[in-house]
């Protein structure tokens, strides 16, 4: 299924819901803000929300330093 995440457009396979994605990326143990189609979704609607063809996914994490 192709979707866009973070500009570029990518062939992804198994990954139903936001919070799979999330793991996909290898992100699950860190704060991330997702976004869908310019909608910011909570972290406690990732596992209930479906990832569609065409989606545009934004996944947005904190960067520690000085």
């Amino acid at each position: 299924m192709l979707i866009v995440v973070n500009g570029e457009e990518i062939d992804i396979a198994g990954c139903p819901t936001l919070a799979d994605l999330v793991e996909h990326f290898g992100l699950g143990d860190r704060a991330v803000a997702v976004e869908l189609n310019h909608e910011l979704i909570p972290r406690e609607q990732h596992a209930d929300t479906r990832i569609r063809k065409g989606d545009c996914i934004e996944l947005v994490t904190l960067v520690g330093g000085g």
